[in-house]
């Protein structure tokens, strides 16, 4: 029996699924889930239309648990590792920008309307 960590690739069989994400199984004993935020960078709408129960899955551990559960990703896969998170940097100008920009892009959608 092989202990993982964080960061191992592992193949498990899908054993559940649930509107919140995938269940998997490894190892005869190790169990994990896929959380719906690390199944695809991609929005995510019905989560069974990306696995079926005993389908073969490969997923990066993300971490374990001191109960020994596996938080899994697909995503992570897909990414090579790389973070793909942008976080929102909010600017000084704020909604400013949208504002002075407003009335410019309303008369455009006017005349492009009126050229229709």
């Amino acid at each position: 029996m092989k202990n993982y960590s964080e960061g191992d690739i592992v193949t498990g069989i899908v054993t559940g699924i649930e509107d919140y994400g995938i269940f998997l199984s490894f190892d005869n004993n190790k169990s994990g889930l896929v959380h719906i935020s690390e199944i695809s960078n991609s929005f995510v709408k019905n989560v069974n239309d990306y696995a079926n129960i005993n389908d073969s899955l490969t997923v990066k551990i993300l971490s374990v648990d001191e109960d020994g559960h596996y938080k899994l990703s697909i995503k992570e896969l897909e990414n090579n590792g790389k973070n793909e998170k942008h976080p929102i940097v909010e600017t000084k100008s704020g909604f400013s920008t949208l504002e002075k920009k407003l009335p410019e892009w309303v008369e455009e959608a006017c005349n492009d309307l009126e050229k229709k």
